[in-house]
């Protein structure tokens, strides 16, 4: 899948776990030399898990023979990839970050920040090295049911992508940093951990201040100083266990293991490895070129066709920065043509990419039903729903706007060019349909509907669309196992800082605070709508549902709201917030992947996002909308 490359306010992975997950359309980049046969394990082992998985369905539904250690077998496969992938994500500096900041700094300072960065994530991982080589022992003592061997074959992947990712963040500030900046670094950093080693006896009776210290102080100051967001999470959690709590860090591994450990999220690098052979394959422009044939004649069509294709691709995908790279080259050549202004161009795709975030199969919603226990087969139900009510208010707007469009020389397209044009992209078309009703209707989980979905895209994309290169194949598993890596790290650290925010007892007082507000319901959800708007912004996906999930939900059941309208609406109000200026990661990767400067950009975005914003509290208010379908 194509990489990701630094914004100006953010450096982030493909997906948008999301993963996040994030992409550009540019080439891949490739790791250091030292790490191929890394990389190459990694591809193993996602071919293994894709494999297994498949193997596993097909026995399942056509011959009615369940293997019940397939699942087992996955899950110690999986973590391996993800902690491999970790490895590969942080030597191609692919792990999400904010650079909105840093990017302000003089060369000089620029670099020793970043000396600083990396020697910090060196110290957190170094930190968690012992804890998780004793949880490895620990595991040993357990065995698995189906295959009966030790614990510790799967426990084993989380020291040794910990120590792995340490000694390359060392090796990377050594290699990168002068002397000076390197010992200067190493000074601060014993420096701070002395002073809370002197504080501790006093924090630790200051009782839930500390989690402002820590988990918003420190956490804040190393996104600002441009440490990966996993990290940052890290980071302020193991320091607000080992200085200001008697519980050991050993539990932090525990708490990581399980953010990792869902069965749900075997779906997420199968989605993601879909999205590439969508990309590759030419699938996604024919889906773009079939619909430009049915509305590229009327006025505004183009815009018709750019929403439309955002929200049929993204049920293929599960990436927006896929789609965005997907649908752009196929239409702004013509949108320009037609006196559609650059501007307008990735307004519009920036907030239709945001729109369809809810159009399964999105690997947010996958994370979101994982970590909340919300079915994903209800959450895919009635995000389509709501797609469509995002995709009308923004289809309204793009007509309003395109009231002058030049349409000399536009004429409808014959029946026959039309008709051709749907059987090339019929084969294309049938997927996100496919992949919809199988995990609504419950035929099949995620899971299982994502292992299919890739064989079929892989076959049809080999007999109808040109093909993969082998080579090219190869290079799409490593992409998948460095994305898989980086959300899953994401994931972890939030997951185990989200646990020790439950465990000082704020999601209570937090509970009894939101229970308080004025106009019930109603003003909870107002709440949580800006909450999520700015944690959009910051943290984009993945870190702000994985870390507010657990805190919210249970107030919203206890109001009354539907668990399936209230992922919806953070949903949308996070996908608005990603695309939103000055921070928001989406807007940025949209404007690289046109070519246009964000700071042309920047003052047409505004009706959109307002669009959409309506169309959000149309959601919010209507509980109908979600729930209609279910």
């Amino acid at each position: 899948m194509p990489q990701a490359a630094e914004s100006p306010a953010h450096s982030s992975p493909a997906n948008d776990h999301g993963l996040p997950q994030v992409a550009e359309a540019e080439a891949p980049r490739s790791g250091s030399p030292f790490m191929r046969p890394l990389e190459a394990l990694a591809a193993a082992l996602l071919l293994g898990v894709v494999s297994l998985l498949l193997t596993g369905a097909i026995s399942r539904y056509f011959f009615a023979l369940p293997v019940v250690w397939i699942d087992e077998v996955s899950s110690i496969a999986f973590i391996w990839l993800a902690m491999l992938g970790s490895i590969i994500a942080l030597d191609r500096n692919e792990h999400l970050r904010l650079t909105l900041f840093t990017r302000l700094l003089p060369d000089g300072a620029l670099a020793f920040v970043e000396t600083l960065a990396l020697l910090l994530v060196a110290a957190f991982l170094l930190a968690l090295a012992y804890p998780a080589v004793d949880y490895v022992i620990e595991e040993s003592f357990i065995t698995t049911p189906a295959l009966n061997i030790s614990g510790s074959y799967r426990a084993a992947a989380l020291p040794v992508g910990i120590l792995g990712m340490a000694g390359l963040a060392v090796a990377q500030a050594v290699r990168r940093g002068t002397l000076r900046d390197l010992i200067v670094s190493l000074v601060l950093i014993g420096g701070i951990v002395a002073v809370l080693w002197f504080a501790a006896p006093t924090l630790m009776k200051a009782g839930n201040i500390t989690i402002v210290l820590f988990l918003v102080g420190f956490v804040a100051l190393c996104l600002a100083g441009g440490v990966p967001i996993a990290f940052c999470f890290g980071i302020g959690t193991v320091s607000y266990l080992a200085f200001s709590t008697h519980v050991p860090v050993f539990v932090m591994i525990g708490r990581m293991d399980e953010g990792m450990s869902s069965l749900i999220l075997l779906s997420v690098p199968v989605f993601v490895l879909l999205g590439c052979i969508l990309d590759s394959t030419g699938m996604g422009k024919a889906i773009v070129d079939f619909l430009a044939s049915l509305l590229g004649h009327v006025k505004a069509g183009m815009s018709y066709v750019l929403l439309g294709s955002l929200f049929v691709v993204s049920g293929i995908s599960g990436s927006k920065v896929s789609d965005m790279a997907t649908v752009a080259p196929a239409l702004f050549p013509e949108m320009k043509r037609r006196g559609h202004k650059p501007k307008e161009m990735i307004a519009l795709l920036a907030t239709g990419a945001a729109m369809a975030d809810t159009v399964p199969p999105s690997i947010v919603l996958i994370v979101l039903g994982s970590v909340a226990g919300v079915s994903i087969a209800a959450l895919f139900t009635s995000g389509f729903v709501v797609a469509m009510v995002l995709l009308a208010a923004l289809a309204g707007l793009a007509r309003w706007k395109a009231r002058h469009e030049d349409m000399t020389g536009v004429r409808r397209l014959s029946g026959r060019l039309i008709l051709r044009a749907a059987i090339v992209a019929a084969p294309a078309l049938v997927l996100p349909f496919l992949i919809r009703s199988a995990v609504s209707s419950g035929m099949a989980t995620a899971t299982e509907v994502s292992t299919f979905a890739v064989v079929y895209a892989f076959f049809i994309g080999a007999v109808l669309y040109g093909g993969i290169p082998l080579r090219t194949c190869y290079s799409m598993l490593v992409e998948t196992a460095a994305l898989t890596g980086a959300i899953l790290m994401i994931l972890a650290c939030a997951v185990a800082m989200a646990w020790a925010i439950t465990q000082a007892g704020i999601a209570q007082d937090l509970a009894n605070i939101m229970a308080g507000l004025p106009g019930g319901w109603i003003g909870f959800m107002a709440v949580s709508i800006i909450v999520f708007l700015v944690l959009g912004c910051i943290l984009e996906g993945l870190p702000a549902i994985v870390l507010m999930a657990p805190l919210m939900y249970p107030i919203a059941r206890k109001l009354g709201i539907n668990d399936i309208q209230y992922s919806m609406v953070i949903v949308s109000a996070m996908n608005i917030g990603l695309m939103t200026p000055p921070i928001g990661i989406g807007f940025y990767l949209a404007c690289k992947i046109g070519n246009v400067s964000p700071d042309e950009a920047i003052s047409a975005i505004w009706p959109y996002l307002l669009a959409l914003l309506v169309g959000l509290i149309v959601i919010a208010g209507v509980p109908w909308i979600s729930t209609s379908m279910l």
